[in-house]
């Protein structure tokens, strides 16, 4: 079947879920030179095969709040594709989430696990259950309701969620907690765990380290170094706060992060010891970092506002499409030279294409982000040897990981005549890995 006839099949089995087929359109799209190449995919229908999930659950959530009323909400995992390892990827929990979501993350999923070199298949799961302003209680109560329908489809050979969004150290042990006493099990299905139970040191830092790591990859490869250079990130969850961190580190100025109301900048440079304070410590909000410590800072409302940030660096880490057309246009004029991706799909496909076009350096999700997925990978195998690496292991791992994706993805680029297109390059070589796979299992 011609591809895009095939891609119009795909587009109307999956009406209305926009965030999934926009990431099914770019990778289909990216991956035509392979498909021209390599006319097997096409005859053994692999574009199809991967675009449907191999599983998808959708359950309720009931669980009681601090009132003792009952409340509920929908519970998702989307086991996508497990031709090179079990599903692997994280459970949000945001009002956002919805199977379109879901399934968008997963998608994604299948690509970027393929590029860290682990043996781990693409998965993703989550609910429309939002943890901000609730307590400890109504959190755990939520965890362990949602624990005792998802369990029955997890284990370690089988699916190993991680955090995301709105799921961090807390909800994880929740999580965890509750399945233990389910299974009658030490099994360690989830990362992200706590250092005290089987938690991977660097895991935190991860998503933040590794996207920093890829940067610097791709400015050397132009004889270029970080330092110096002033770097706006959106966000302050844990992806954001771990990228401005090694930015620091390696010799950066980050001007400006958000959250979901509005974004600081501080001239003088993000103090990211008080963003730490704020958002994991406190729990609070971002204006909260004016203070008579931070003279020249100022807050304003509107999170979007952070694009007209003149920097040299730009990385997205917050949500899905929330660097737009005119944001990446901001961004050209006032003299930004690369744009990397923390967060999952962040930019817009028309962002996405008016960067490539304008020369500006772009590292795209699958490949800039993976580090997350990469020390979750690391956690398990740690959890199989039953041994634990020091931090400095840990992080050279991670760092040889990074380089070797922005290597794998710039090579794949150039093999396909696409030189320094990092998005054709990460589709293509992922694709490709988990294609092969599919084929060597037949049709299962």
């Amino acid at each position: 079947m011609e591809l895009d006839v095939l891609k119009e099949k795909i587009y109307m089995h999956n009406k209305g879920e926009k965030e999934f087929i926009q990431a099914v359109d770019e990778v289909l799209e990216s991956i035509r030179p392979a498909l021209d190449r390599h006319h097997r995919l096409l005859e053994e229908n692999i574009i199809e095969r991967l675009c449907e999930p191999e599983r998808v659950i959708m359950f309720r959530v009931p669980w009681v709040d601090d009132n003792g009323t009952v409340q509920v909400n929908r519970g998702y995992r989307v086991e996508f594709n497990s031709a090179i390892g079990p599903y692997k990827g994280g459970l949000r929990f945001h009002p956002s989430v919805d199977l379109s979501v879901i399934k968008f993350l997963g998608f994604e999923q299948i690509f970027k696990n393929a590029l860290t070199g682990l043996p781990m298949g693409g998965g993703k799961g989550g609910s429309d259950f939002d943890p901000h302003g609730k307590s400890d209680a109504e959190v755990m109560r939520f965890c362990q309701s949602f624990m005792m329908e998802l369990y029955r489809h997890i284990g370690p050979f089988t699916d190993v969620p991680a955090g995301d969004i709105g799921v961090g150290a807390r909800e994880i042990g929740y999580l965890y907690g509750t399945y233990k006493k389910l299974t009658n099990t030490s099994s360690w299905v989830l990362t992200g765990k706590g250092l005290s139970y089987g938690g991977s040191l660097v895991r935190k830092e991860a998503t933040g380290f590794g996207l920093l790591y890829f940067v610097r990859a791709m400015l050397e490869e132009e004889g270029k170094s970080l330092e110096g250079l002033k770097c706006v990130i959106s966000g302050s969850g844990n992806v954001a706060i771990y990228a401005a961190k090694k930015a620091i580190e390696l010799g950066m100025k980050v001007l400006a992060m958000s959250d979901s109301n509005g974004y600081v900048y501080d001239e003088d440079g993000i103090d990211i010891d008080r963003i730490i304070e704020i958002k994991e410590v406190r729990r609070e909000r971002i204006r909260e970092y004016l203070d008579k410590d931070h003279p020249h800072a100022r807050y304003q409302e509107g999170s979007k506002g952070i694009w007209n940030v003149s920097c040299d660096i730009a990385l997205p880490c917050a949500t899905q499409n929330e660097l737009d057309l005119d944001n990446a246009k901001t961004l050209k004029e006032n003299g930004c030279i690369l744009i990397a991706e923390g967060a999952n799909m962040p930019c817009t496909q028309a962002a996405q294409k008016f960067i490539h076009d304008n020369g500006i350096l772009y590292g795209p999700a699958k490949a800039a982000n993976a580090g997350g997925v990469a020390v979750s990978g690391l956690e398990m195998s740690q959890n199989s040897i039953r041994l634990s690496w020091s931090f400095e292991e840990v992080d050279e791992r991670l760092k040889k990981i990074m380089k070797d994706i922005y290597k794998t993805t710039s090579k794949t680029a150039e093999a396909y005549g696409h030189r320094g297109d990092l998005v054709l390059g990460a589709n293509i070589a992922g694709f490709m890995k988990v294609a092969e796979a599919m084929m060597a299992q037949g049709i299962v």
